[in-house]
């Protein structure tokens, strides 16, 4: 009994995950991450190219790739998809007339191979101002209701007052945390 219980510990103990920020240009993406990262806003300039930082939430480290969002730079994602345990899919809720452009990237990403078994997290950045679109509107326009092969959440945010970020990560990682436990604990038994 005792070496069960000390395998299935082992399986909640400190583990590393590779997560993609990704959205279109203004999104927040790069706002997001340094709110994760060092708990502050942190002046910004546009992505080109990436940023890459390491965020530790509940025994989880997290290697965040915040990718540029602008038009030139999204074919270059998938240089960055092997080895990605997760999309975090930024959404600017206020930019209601990018939301097809938006769903149109999001269902590409979806149709990736190499990112069939990612989980899926939306953050509807922006819910701050008054004209942010609902987290049903972002649902309804992003197609995420037909997405029934994986695991997505939605969260309202707002990057600069930091509302909803840590209510994601904490859903991010109680996700990564059950798929590691029933991998490693079929592993125990051969499987």
């Amino acid at each position: 009994m005792g070496v069960l219980m000390s395998r299935v510990m082992a399986a909640f103990g400190d583990k590393e995950a590779r997560i993609l920020v990704l959205g279109l240009d203004n999104a927040g993406k790069t706002t997001i991450l340094y709110r994760l990262q060092v708990g502050a806003v942190v002046s910004t300039i546009p992505t080109i190219g990436f940023n890459v930082e390491t965020v530790t939430f509940k025994n989880v480290k997290f290697q965040v790739w915040d990718l540029g969002g602008q038009t030139s730079i999204r074919p270059y994602w998938r240089c960055y998809y092997p080895n990605t345990t997760a999309i975090v899919y930024v959404v600017d809720s206020c930019d209601k007339e990018r939301i097809p452009t938006s769903k149109e990237e999001l269902q590409g990403i979806l149709e990736e191979d190499e990112l069939r078994n990612c989980i899926i997290m939306i953050f509807a950045n922006k819910q701050d101002l008054p004209e942010a679109a609902t987290e049903v509107e972002i649902t309804e326009g992003l197609g995420l209701n037909g997405v029934k092969d994986r695991q997505w959440a939605i969260f309202k945010t707002s990057a600069l007052k930091g509302e909803g970020l840590w209510e994601g990560m904490e859903w991010l990682s109680q996700q990564l945390k059950a798929r590691e436990g029933k991998s490693s604990f079929w592993s125990m038994f051969g499987y």
